[in-house]
C-alpha cells in the first residue's frame, strides 16, 4: 500500500507541532527478567525521570514464570509514573510490544528491551529528534556484542528483508526506537494479528529518522529469544510484508500442475500407442513387450 496515500486517507500530516510540556511513554515487554528488571527500572528512572517532560514506563510481562510480575508490581504500587500490564500466557515478545503500545499514554512512545542492550541515554537523542520534527526516530545498530555467526546472520537476514518487503525498511533497525502518538494511533489501527512491529512502523510512513548507536552486552541474565524464535520473527516479517513469498508458491504449484498435465498427456498417448502396437504386432513381440 502506498504510504503516502494511507495518510492522506486517514487525514493526517507528517509533522505538527510538538506541546511545550509533554510526556514520553517507555514500552518495556519482560519475560524471566528478574536479574535485570530492577536495573532496568532504576537506569531508566535514573536517565529519564528528571527532564523537561512527564515519564511513563509500561512494563509488560509476557507470562513470565518467575518473579517479573511481582517486581513490576512493586514498582507500581512505588511509582506512580509506572504501569504493569500482566498478560494471561507467554505470547511472545512482538505481542508484548503490541500490548504494551495499546496501554501507552505518552505524546512520545519509546520501545525497548529490558536487557539494557539498547541504552536508555539514546532514548535522548530520539527525544531531541522528535523535538525537530522526526515521526519516527529508530535505532541503527553499528556493533554488536553478539558472536561473528549471529552477527552475520542478522546482517544476511535484514538485506533479504530489504529486498523481499514492499516497504523502505532500514538495515540494522530493531524495534528500539521513538513513535510519534499520531503513528502510535496508526499502528493500533491496524487488524494484523500476527504483528512485526519494526515493519508496521517502516509501513506507516511519516517523517522517519535513523540514530546510530553502539549496543551493549546484555547486563543480566540469558536471552530470551532462542533461535527457533528468531527464525519464527524473521518469516513472520517476510510473509507479512512481501508477496515474493506467495508469488513463489503460485508459480511453483503453476509449474508442477503443468508438468503433472503434461506427463499424464504423454502417458496417454504413450498407452493409445502401445495398444495399437499389440493389436498389430505378432505373438513374439507382445512377449517381448510384456516385459515392460
Amino acid at each position: 500500500m502506498n504510504t503516502d496515500l494511507a495518510r492522506t486517507r486517514l487525514g493526517l500530516t507528517s509533522c505538527h507541532a510538538r506541546p511545550d510540556r509533554f510526556s514520553l511513554s517507555v514500552v518495556v515487554p519482560c519475560f524471566n527478567e528478574e536479574e535485570v528488571i530492577s536495573a532496568t527500572y532504576q537506569r531508566l528512572v535514573a536517565v529519564l525521570g528528571n527532564r523537561d517532560f512527564d515519564l511513563q514506563v509500561v512494563f509488560v510481562d509476557d507470562g513470565s514464570t518467575d518473579a517479573t510480575p511481582s517486581l513490576a508490581a512493586n514498582f507500581t504500587s512505588e511509582d506512580p509514573r509506572v504501569k504493569t500490564v500482566l498478560l494471561s500466557r507467554n505470547f511472545g515478545h512482538q505481542a508484548a510490544v503490541s500490548a504494551g503500545l495499546a496501554n501507552a499514554d505518552g505524546d512520545a512512545i519509546v520501545v525497548i528491551d529490558a536487557d539494557l542492550q539498547d541504552p536508555p541515554e539514546v532514548v535522548l537523542d530520539m527525544v531531541h529528534h522528535w523535538l525537530h520534527g522526526a515521526d519516527v526516530v529508530y535505532g541503527i545498530r553499528t556493533k554488536r556484542k553478539e558472536s561473528l555467526l549471529k552477527r552475520g546472520a542478522y546482517k544476511s537476514y535484514y538485506k533479504v528483508f530489504q529486498w523481499l518487503a514492499n516497504i523502505d525498511a532500514p538495515l540494522d533497525a530493531g524495534d528500539f526506537s521513538l513513535i510519534d502518538r499520531q503513528v502510535l494511533d496508526v499502528i493500533n489501527q491496524l487488524p494484523e494479528r500476527n504483528r512485526f512491529f519494526r515493519g508496521l512502523r517502516a509501513w506507516s510512513g511519516f517523517r522517519q529518522v535513523g540514530i546510530a548507536y553502539e549496543r551493549d552486552p546484555r547486563a543480566a541474565g540469558v536471552t530470551k529469544y532462542p533461535l527457533h524464535r528468531l527464525i519464527k520473527l524473521a518469516f513472520d516479517g517476510i510473509f507479512n510484508f512481501s508477496t515474493t513469498p506467495l508469488t513463489a508458491v503460485f508459480v511453483g504449484g503453476f509449474l508442477m500442475s503443468s508438468i503433472s498435465i503434461i506427463a499424464l498427456l504423454l502417458v496417454l498417448v504413450f498407452r493409445i500407442l502401445i495398444s495399437r502396437f499389440w493389436e498389430c504386432e505378432p505373438p513374439m513381440y507382445k512377449d517381448f513387450l510384456l516385459l515392460f
